[in-house]
Formats: C-alpha cells, structure tokens, sequence
C-alpha cells in the first residue's frame, strides 16, 4: 500500500499544493519562494528518503512567515494522512546528527497526541531570505499539524547555516526511524491499541 498524500491548502496569504510520498527515495520538486527554504526542505527529503512535491505561492512581499508556517501545517497534514492508522510503524524516532562544527538532536514520537520543545539560539536574523526565527513557527507548525511529539535542540555551533541544516536533517532522520515499517509490530504500538 502506497503511503502517500496530496494536500492542498489555499487562504488570502498562501495557495499550496504539497504531495509527500514516505517511500520514496528522496526525489523533489520544491519551489516556495525562499531559496534558503527551498534547500533545508530538499535536504530534509532527501536525508528522509522521501519523495516531496511542494509549490507555494506565498505573500512574500509582506515576510516570510505566512509562506514558511502555512508549509509546516501543510507538510504536518499531509504526513498524518500518509501514516494512516499508522499500523506496524516503529512510531518513535531520533537522530544525532553532525554538521560540521554543530551538532542537533532530534526525538519524535508519533503517538498521536502534539506536544513541541524546541532549543536553538541564532547569532543572525536571516539566512539567505529565511527568517532564522522560522524555523521554530516551522517545526512548531509540523508537530501540531501532524499530531507528533517532537523535540529538537542544537547542542552547539557557530554557524547558523549549519544550525538549521541540522535541524531539518536530523528531522528527517528522525522522522524516517518513525515511520518506518516494522514487520514485529501487529497493529499499532501501544497498550491502548491505537494511535
């Protein structure tokens, strides 16, 4: 079965079209406007190995913020469609991931009820168009849309390029522990017997 979702989500700041396939190999079609947010969604994709078609066009002649929040609610809908009932997936998730002189942690648990910690600090505003405060609305914008809990820190770094590199990377490797199927697991992992 085909563990993929088209969403689509239209208002007076944003017009987006999103598919996410989880068992993909990493292949991208992604145009939002924002060159920097283009490149953590592709690494994000790729680094997850999943196939990620995503065309927004947002207000960005006002900021950033509506085109990058109205993403992360988007992407988080479309992976709760694509988990289904979420039977026979590991559901918890985490990654260490190096980048360079940083290092970020990230944990997921895909249980079904939203709760968001998040932990990074940025010496600069922006990184190539993209607010740096962002990616907190981002992630925050994701976890709640998709029902995860999620937590992700940087551990230290100095480069703020490679902060929200590993951000989105470790994520991605996260989130791919997560939703990845495992054959041991009948039904959904839980004593309740639901997620």
């Amino acid at each position: 079965m085909s563990r993929k979702a088209t969403v689509t989500r239209k208002t007076r700041e944003t017009d987006i079209t999103l598919t996410l396939e989880l068992d993909g190999s990493g292949k991208t079609d992604i145009q939002t406007g924002i060159g920097f947010f283009d490149h953590m969604l592709n690494g994000f994709a790729r680094h997850g190995l999943f196939d990620l078609t995503l065309h927004c066009n947002g207000d960005l002649e006002v900021d950033c913020h509506h085109t990058i929040e109205d993403v992360g609610i988007v992407l988080g809908t479309a992976l709760r469609q694509a988990l289904g009932d979420k039977a026979g997936i590991a559901r918890y998730g985490s990654s260490l991931l190096p980048m360079d002189e940083t290092l970020a942690l990230c944990a997921i648990d895909l249980g079904g009820r939203p709760y968001f910690v998040y932990d990074a600090a940025f010496d600069t505003p922006a990184c190539g168009g993209m607010d740096t405060q962002m990616a907190r609305e981002f992630f925050y914008a994701v976890s709640y849309s998709a029902a995860m809990n999620l937590h992700l820190k940087v551990l230290y770094g100095a480069n703020d390029h490679h902060k929200l590199e590993a951000m989105f990377k470790a994520f991605a490797k996260a989130l791919d522990a997560a939703t990845r199927p495992d054959p041991r697991i009948q039904g959904v992992l839980s004593t309740k017997g639901a997620l």
